[in-house]
């Protein structure tokens, strides 16, 4: 989907040789030429490929999160990053002044936490499809080699975009909406580690409010028992399972929420019972809304694991057919092997045709 970009600006963010963090700033947003657009539509989409995000939403000092902290008699600070994007969306800030204040934020957050990383900030507001959105992101660079117009080589430093792991989606439509919903902040948990996740949260005043990984376990869950409740034949379970996997993956790709009555209305006008109901019968908290998470979806149409130098994954529609589980001797039968798994058993045992 092709991006509606409003205006997009990047600030440098470096390390002295005292270790402190100092500022470079772009006087000016970036214009709109065919490289700024580029690399707005790169970063969309690495940032949209990641599978492992949080939802978050801004915190408040009457916040439910520091009920414990208040009856101590702490005093909770106001974040500023919300105050800040509040007088930008009231004009009373105009872009590139908002920028550099985030800019300075985030250099404060970056000397508290000892983060030592330099890098850029990349903040950028724009349209896709009926959402306004502002990506709020912490850019790596890497050392890279440029041929100069004079054909002379020189050594330049050069946006790691497929590296970030510092980056956070806010939806500007759905906060000015309605600002209690918990999913409008989306950010990259990334592989860096928990402290680096809450640096982030921190500089941009927010709280993790939803645990997509669960809450999609919870429904694959109940997918697997709802089927086996229901008694269906296998071939009409594997569909169940597949409606579901399809949903869910579609509503991932355009980074909408699952929503439970949309997915039971499908599967019952395919003809399958209310899971919606089942769910409520056994008691099976599963919220009504909720982000999915790639990677537990797979479980709905897939076996897979690892362990003990041994890998194998499978299509769960297979099992019964070209592969036999026995449960007593833990034994897995598979009847017809890949072509390439094949050709390097038979080479293995010398039967090279």
């Amino acid at each position: 989907m092709t991006l509606k970009v409003t205006a997009s600006i990047v600030h440098q963010v470096y390390q002295d040789p005292a270790g402190e963090f100092g500022l470079r700033f772009s006087p000016a947003a970036l214009n709109s030429e065919a490289e700024v657009s580029s690399l707005l539509d790169e970063m969309n989409q690495v940032y949209n490929a990641k599978p492992s995000k949080g939802y978050a939403s801004f915190v408040s000092a009457d916040d439910p999160l520091y009920a414990d902290a208040r009856k101590a008699g702490e005093e909770i600070p106001e974040p500023e990053f919300p105050r800040l994007l509040n007088q930008w969306l009231a004009e009373d800030a105009d872009f590139v002044e908002f920028s550099q204040q985030v800019a300075r934020l985030l250099q404060q957050e970056l000397s508290r936490y000892s983060f030592a990383e330099s890098g850029f900030l990349l903040l950028a507001d724009y349209q896709e499809g009926s959402d306004r959105f502002l990506l709020v992101s912490f850019l790596p660079v890497r050392e890279g080699v440029m041929v100069q117009p004079d054909l002379s080589v020189n050594k330049s430093a050069q946006l790691d975009v497929s590296k970030v792991q510092l980056a956070a989606r806010i939806n500007l439509t759905e906060f000015q909406a309605k600002a209690d919903d918990f999913y409008y902040v989306s950010f990259i948990k990334g592989k860096t580690g928990r402290k680096t996740a809450e640096f982030f949260l921190d500089f941009l005043g927010c709280a993790e409010r939803v645990n997509s990984k669960n809450s999609t376990k919870q429904l694959v869950d109940t997918v697997q028992a709802f089927v086996k409740a229901a008694e269906l034949p296998d071939e009409g379970a594997n569909d169940v399972r597949k409606s579901v996997f399809e949903y869910c993956g579609e509503q991932w790709q355009q980074g909408e929420q699952i929503h439970m009555n949309e997915l039971d209305k499908r599967l019952q006008e395919q003809g399958a019972p209310s899971i919606k109901a089942f769910s409520d019968d056994k008691g099976r908290e599963i919220p009504e809304s909720f982000p999915a998470d790639r990677s537990s979806l797979r479980q709905l149409v897939k076996f897979q694991g690892q362990g003990g130098g041994l890998s194998m994954a499978f299509d769960q529609s297979m099992l019964g057919q070209r592969v036999a589980y026995d449960v007593d001797t833990d034994t897995l039968t598979i009847k017809g092997t890949p072509p390439n798994l094949r050709d390097q058993l038979r080479r293995y045992y010398g039967m090279n045709d």
